[in-house]
């Protein structure tokens, strides 16, 4: 019976790790292809801002900026994980280099955010005047760079760096049409003091952006289970000869990668049914989205304290 599991558990194993080195590859080209947008982006609207004195758009500059090293950093995770780590030494490769360049993504919007604010909050003491044309057009510039990366990235699933940098494309494009419409506002009603309320919201918008990839981020790290135990559970508890099902816990070793293990009580006589119980299970878990399953498959007891631990949840 231990050697059906373990061929069970290898078999689960290697075409989970093919699946998630698949979707890295994709994922690589994708996030590469974004950072030189997004960096190219950054110098026009950079430039705009210093050369036509709106703080709008010099924080969506930054914003700019900030993601395009974001991106550029997830696409060295996954294209170090696409490649490097396969042997032994470790054992899901280096797919966790995922989950830290999102940590590190959300971290670094953060200071971003100082700089927005206390740069708005300077323009709200000392307005002063925009020109409005060019700023107009670098904008619409802007959010075109931010359309067109987003067109990039959507299509398919996602990984957590390609959602942390979709989230980020979105609320770029959403600073963008602000500077646009903050712009036309001081161009017709002459009241600069929006052009530092802008920069406002956008940094408002940036730290929303900066939670929701830690939050992502940080789920997998502390290994939050990716879906209902309980309701997975009872499904194991469906399969034919399965009496009970113990000690399931599930995490992530990145957004593409679900590992689980579990102790399962059957009533089955012979090790052909138990091998089938023990397909079965694994079919269940494959459903859920498990892509490592590790199952300890053993007779049904009476005293079933004598055999779990304290540890079983």
């Amino acid at each position: 019976m231990s050697e059906h599991e373990s061929t069970h558990a290898h078999d689960g194993s290697y075409d989970g790790r093919r699946h998630g080195q698949g979707g890295s590859s994709t994922s690589s080209r994708k996030l590469a292809a974004v950072s030189v947008i997004n960096l190219l982006g950054f110098l026009a609207e950079l430039a705009g801002g210093m050369l036509f004195g709106s703080v709008a758009l010099l924080s969506d500059a930054f914003h700019m900026l900030f993601d395009a090293l974001a991106y550029v950093m997830a696409f060295a995770a996954a294209y170090v994980a696409d490649h490097y780590g396969d042997g032994e030494e470790w054992s899901y490769g280096l797919h966790r280099l995922e989950p830290f360049a999102a940590f590190l993504n959300g971290v670094l919007l953060l200071p971003m955010v100082g700089f927005i604010l206390w740069e708005s909050y300077q323009r709200f003491l000392t307005p002063i005047e925009i020109g409005t044309g060019p700023t107009l057009a670098i904008a619409f510039g802007g959010l075109l760079v931010n359309v067109g990366s987003v067109y990039v990235l959507q299509g398919g699933e996602m990984s957590l760096n390609e959602r942390g940098a979709f989230y980020h494309l979105l609320g770029d494009a959403g600073g963008s049409i602000a500077v646009i419409v903050s712009t036309v506002v001081i161009e017709v009603t002459g009241i600069r003091i929006v052009d530092p309320i802008t920069a406002a919201l956008i940094a408002v918008v940036v730290t929303l952006s900066a939670l929701k990839v830690l939050g992502g981020s940080g789920a997998i790290f502390f290994h939050r289970t990716p879906f209902g135990t309980d309701e997975i559970r009872t499904h194991l508890l469906g399969v034919e000869g399965v009496e009970a099902v113990d000690d399931l816990h599930a995490w992530q070793i990145c957004s593409q990668i679900t590992v689980a293990t579990t102790h399962v009580e059957t009533d089955v006589d012979t090790m052909a049914e138990a091998e089938d119980v023990t397909r079965r299970i694994h079919e269940e878990l494959a459903h859920h989205g498990v892509d490592h399953a590790t199952v300890e498959l053993c007779p049904a007891y009476d005293d079933r304290s004598t055999h779990l631990n304290h540890h079983t949840h």
